[in-house]
């Protein structure tokens, strides 16, 4: 059926001839023989040298100096030799003594939002609807001036809102 089982046959009983006696002896020669005197066809290793790697020598020592800059944090600020002299002072008076012209109006208030997240759908355990959950954090600034004397005083505190907003599946 198989046009080549003849072929096959003849293949399985094919075996291998042993070898020589003279190769077997070439063989053991070329093992014991030094690797030194194995022709390399004139390539030849190149001896390592040590290279000074210009570039992480340099990423090192600014690292280093950072390092230094920022824990040894020299003094910038100047120091006044002697304190200011005043002229005049007067004692202290509360806010409600002083006239109506010499309170601190309020002047302005600024709100900066400085991160917003939205935390997904919020399931209550009452049973009610679910909703979505927005936190925000903000720092606002309140600031009064003084109208006569041009004092002014400006209060920042940190803020966090969280807003829950109804979800509907119709």
């Amino acid at each position: 059926m198989n046009d080549f089982s003849d072929l096959e046959a003849e293949l399985k009983e094919l075996r291998p001839a042993a070898p020589s006696h003279g190769l077997a002896l070439r063989i053991e020669r070329a093992m014991v023989a030094a690797v030194s005197v194995t022709p390399s066809a004139g390539v030849l290793p190149r001896p390592r040298t040590s290279r000074l790697n210009w570039f992480t020598l340099g990423l090192g020592v600014a690292a280093a100096a950072a390092a230094f800059l920022l824990l040894a944090r020299p003094k910038v600020e100047r120091v006044s030799p002697s304190p200011p002299i005043i002229a005049a002072s007067t004692p202290a008076l509360s806010n409600n003594a002083l006239p109506a012209e010499r309170r601190l109006v309020p002047e302005g208030v600024t709100r900066v939002v400085y991160d917003t997240r939205n935390e997904g759908l919020v399931f209550p355990g009452n049973g009610a609807q679910p909703v979505r959950r927005l936190r925000a954090h903000s720092q606002e600034t309140l600031q009064w001036r003084d109208r006569q004397t041009g004092a002014s005083l400006r209060v920042s505190y940190p803020t966090e809102e969280v807003e829950l907003i109804p979800i509907s599946g119709q």
